[in-house]
């Protein structure tokens, strides 16, 4: 993994190719290059190959004043999954022949016994990965069989194992490129005599508005003179569905802001409102979401709900099993996706189990919800990304409606999750008749005014800026949070971590003295989730014991505390909301502190290192 482009057409190739991995850049990369067919009755005969470790502007100092021409070429960021990064192991990876050029997302499973079959036949590798050894069986099928591009590649694909969306490029056929996929992103883009080929829509949008996404086991031949034509690995016709691209440009922009992060975090209180419109009646009292009332039935008989997620959106999930289990009276059970599927978990017919993914495309997320769909479990899907693997899979669902997350360490995605899951619950809860009209008439309330809420947070930015820099360079830190708010202590955790490289730990506020309280000293900074909720007088009781040790005590408090302050250096003010919503608000002070302390240290925020924003393999 981590991202793809391509392209044929008549446009100058090389600029399009490096402007579609700039645009990749947010997913997290340690490499790039690019290749491209030289057109037939040109000068150059053999494959244009660019690739070089570290960022796109290293592969553009590497290619320096080189003009390749072309109508067909593939662009490649790698994030290393077999082999370190570097030059090498870099995509696109060559056939031993020099003919073929391939990229490819994903992992090949059983690369080990294809490799040592090829070796055997005389095939000798440079690098490290998976990728060259799928290559070299493309170029031992042709040799073998006779026959064109596209057979070769599904037959190829018939004998691999894995995850891969692949795109491969011949010099003997300079107009057409060969794509496939399988548990990994791929979108087409259909253009006026040209066509586009990406992992995501980013490096699309700004060419066509018309794309086709390819499904599971399906490979695309793309020609200038045939057009598009698809078929399955067991080699069935396929008629393409041409699908109308929502996302704009401006989206994939920073729009004035130094960062992509800094811009999310800002867009927070359009992304909220943009989740409840058209959801949301205040002038009826009502939630309308299709993806429940379609399946009213199952969701007032189930007995048991699980929440699979990863990361950040784990974390969301958290925040659900107290909205369901408050609202709607359900067990909740949230699991790391990537530990569900390789336990053997007990899944009930009529279990419904909810994947949240920001992708869409989460590869553990992907395998947990067709292990469960299997043992006859109903799957939810809460993603972010239209047309997404998740959003395809998923039995029925809800859009996050955020709009495009580019940073790396995600922000809006999580209060868009949070706002969507306190929907669902509300909405089940009144299914069920577990929520009163009162209670349920305050939430919606409550849930209109959070933009608004939340712009008054984000005010207070300058009063964070100073809270960042009296703790850049602590080397540890605290979150600590009680009931709705210890899922934001583990968020606010792992953003210090995810971009500032600073290790820090979230732990529920009562459990520091099981442990964590030994780490405490004059110089750990503590943060506290201390709004005045149902578990108020508890964390100032935890606050007390900090500062009895030495520790230094930043805290988040509601507007107007005066208690809670008085025992802290530092706080940042959020207004007052219900105690379920508090993770909306009081999350984001964290994602604003971490934000900036990471820029004091010099971090790369929107692209931190050793991380991908879309993990598509487990």
């Amino acid at each position: 993994m981590c991202g793809i482009v391509g392209y044929l057409g008549e446009r100058p190739i090389l600029p399009l190719l490096i402007k579609g991995l700039h645009r990749l850049e947010y997913r997290g990369y340690d490499s790039a290059g690019v290749a491209i067919v030289p057109q037939a009755g040109g000068d150059i005969k053999g494959l244009q190959l660019f690739k070089k470790k570290g960022k796109v502007a290293d592969l553009v100092a590497e290619i320096g004043s080189a003009e390749p021409q072309g109508r067909a070429g593939i662009g490649h960021t790698r994030w290393a999954t077999h082999g370190a990064p570097n030059d090498v192991n870099a995509h696109p990876h060559l056939s031993g022949n020099g003919r073929l050029a391939l990229i490819h997302n994903g992992i090949i499973e059983n690369f080990h016994p294809l490799k040592e079959s090829l070796a055997q036949r005389g095939h000798t590798f440079e690098s490290e990965t998976d990728t060259e050894v799928l290559v070299h069986l493309i170029e031992e099928i042709l040799a073998i069989e006779g026959c064109d591009l596209f057979t070769a590649v599904r037959n190829a694909l018939a004998e691999v194992v894995g995850a891969y969306a692949i795109a491969v490029i011949d010099t003997q056929d300079p107009d057409v490129i060969v794509v496939g996929r399988k548990s990994s992103p791929l979108v087409l883009g259909i253009g006026d005599g040209e066509y586009f080929v990406a992992s995501d829509a980013t490096p699309i949008v700004e060419y066509t508005k018309n794309v086709v996404y390819l499904e599971d086991e399906e490979i695309a031949r793309i020609s200038l003179q045939d057009g598009l034509k698809i078929r399955t690995i067991g080699n069935h016709t396929v008629t393409p569905v041409v699908e109308a691209l929502e996302m704009e440009m401006e989206a994939i922009e920073k729009g004035g802001y130094e960062h992509f992060m800094l811009k999310e975090i800002h867009e927070q209180p359009r992304s909220i409102a943009d989740c409840l419109r058209g959801r949301v009646r205040l002038d009826h009292g009502v939630v309308r979401m299709a993806g429940i009332d379609d399946h009213c039935e199952m969701w007032t008989a189930a007995s048991r709900v699980i929440v699979v997620g990863c990361g950040t959106s784990w974390h969301a999930g958290l925040v659900a099993e107290y909205l369901f289990e408050d609202f709607a009276r359900i067990p909740v059970e949230v699991e790391y996706a990537s530990e569900f599927r390789y336990r053997n978990p007990v899944i009930n017919k009529g279990d419904i189990v909810i994947a949240i993914s920001q992708s869409g495309e989460t590869a553990d997320t992907l395998a947990a919800i067709r292990m469960a769909r299997e043992r006859g479990a109903h799957i939810f899907g809460v993603c972010n990304v239209v047309g997404s693997s998740i959003a395809r899979e998923a039995d029925s669902g809800a859009y996050t409606h955020a709009g495009p997350e580019i940073g790396v360490a995600s922000t809006k995605a999580f209060t868009a999750q949070v706002a969507v899951l306190a929907l669902v619950a509300l909405r089940v809860g009144e299914l069920r008749g577990k929520i009163d009209g009162a209670t349920f008439g305050r939430m919606l309330v409550e849930l209109q005014s959070v933009p608004e809420k939340l712009e008054s947070i984000l005010a207070q930015e300058q009063t964070i800026v100073e809270i960042a820099k009296a703790y850049a360079h602590a080397p540890n830190a605290l979150f600590l949070g009680r009931g709705y708010n210890f899922p934001v202590a583990l968020e606010g955790a792992l953003k210090l971590k995810e971009i500032s490289y600073i290790h820090a730990e979230g732990y529920p506020a009562a459990e520091m003295k099981h442990g964590p309280i030994a780490l405490i000293d004059e110089d750990m900074p503590i943060f506290f989730v201390a709004t005045q909720d149902a578990h108020y007088e508890k964390v100032v009781s935890n606050m007390q014991e900090v500062k009895a040790r030495g520790g230094r005590i930043i805290a988040v408090v509601t507007r107007g505390d005066t208690h809670a302050a008085a025992l802290s250096e530092h706080i940042i003010e959020v207004p007052k909301t219900a105690d379920a919503l508090v993770p909306l608000l009081s999350t984001v002070p964290f994602q604003l502190l971490s934000y900036h302390i990471a820029v004091l240290l010099k971090r790369d925020v929107d692209q931190p290192r050793n991380l991908a924003k879309s993990v598509t393999v487990e």
